[in-house]
């Protein structure tokens, strides 16, 4: 087990009554290399889970164990912060370095790692995120296109090679190609590597297709956790906390009504055309 989440709860006043908890009586697992999303309608608690995982915030009550390390109770919060390691939403806008390089060096170079080391995890990040190395390192990052400027952010956690990957929202902003291009990585990197990846987004699409297993948080509580295929089937319920199902779902269910024969654990264009082909077939 990588990562136990348990009882955790968090108040940002703690004057305020218990219904006021950010997040309550949290309690999940995750398994070394897992593809987990993280959904829930905006307030309920996604980002304060995270920033709670990558020590950001000190939890009010309940425990995060991470490597068997209980991190709500170390001292040592940059060892934390390199195993998991967090994207915020539109992370070039904490871009600041001069160059390329030196952005994504920073956080090698403040783990003591000699110069050749650095050079090696900037060099394996870029070359993650689709970035020629020659080409990049010596340019300013104010100067990239913003899907460069993403891709760039990407890389200065990816040096520090963290356990854990979280992604907030990693494809806002972006244009369709762009966004393809982004998720494309997203998934070459965890096929290479099995790195445990926490995925939060409101593309319900981009949610199903990627991850192995879903956690929905629905006002700081944690209402569903299932595989994509269990989740979705919970179209009601989603809809009366504020979520969709995927656009493909949602037609497949409609023809289910119709033909009780067609499967609706699917999440892709092509498997959905294959399906709908097979049932006119009949």
């Amino acid at each position: 087990m990588l990562l136990e989440v348990k009882n955790l709860s968090h108040n940002y006043d703690l004057e305020s009554s218990v219904t006021d908890y950010s997040l309550q009586d949290i309690n999940f697992m995750i398994e070394r290399g897992q593809f987990v999303g993280l959904i829930g309608h905006t307030g309920s608690g996604k980002s304060t889970l995270v920033q709670t995982l990558n020590g950001l915030i000190k939890p009010t009550t309940g425990q995060i164990i991470i490597d068997d390390q209980d991190i709500t109770k170390t001292k040592n919060l940059k060892e934390v912060r390199q195993k998991v390691g967090l994207v915020f939403q539109y992370p070039e806008h904490q871009l600041f370095e001069e160059t390329v390089f030196a952005d994504i060096a920073f956080g090698p170079k403040n783990l003591g790692l000699t110069e050749q080391e650095v050079e090696q995890r900037v060099k394996n990040a870029l070359e993650v995120v689709n970035l020629d190395y020659e080409t990049f390192k010596d340019r300013s990052p104010f100067k990239l296109s913003g899907g460069q400027q993403r891709r760039v952010a990407i890389a200065g956690v990816l040096a520090m090679e963290p356990e854990v990957l979280i992604l907030d929202e990693p494809t806002a902003g972006l244009d369709p190609k762009t966004r393809q291009e982004i998720i494309a990585e997203i998934v070459n990197l965890q096929q290479k590597t099995s790195l445990t990846i926490i995925l939060i987004s409101h593309r319900m699409e981009e949610v199903a297709r990627l991850a192995d297993r879903i956690l929905v948080l629905d006002e700081g509580k944690l209402v569903l956790d299932g595989t994509s295929a269990e989740v979705f089937q919970q179209q009601e319920f989603l809809q009366e906390i504020g979520l969709g199902v995927p656009q493909i779902t949602e037609v497949l269910m409609k023809l289910k009504n119709k033909d009780n024969m067609i499967a609706t654990d699917i999440f892709t264009i092509e498997e959905a055309k294959q399906e709908i082909l097979k049932l006119m077939r009949g």
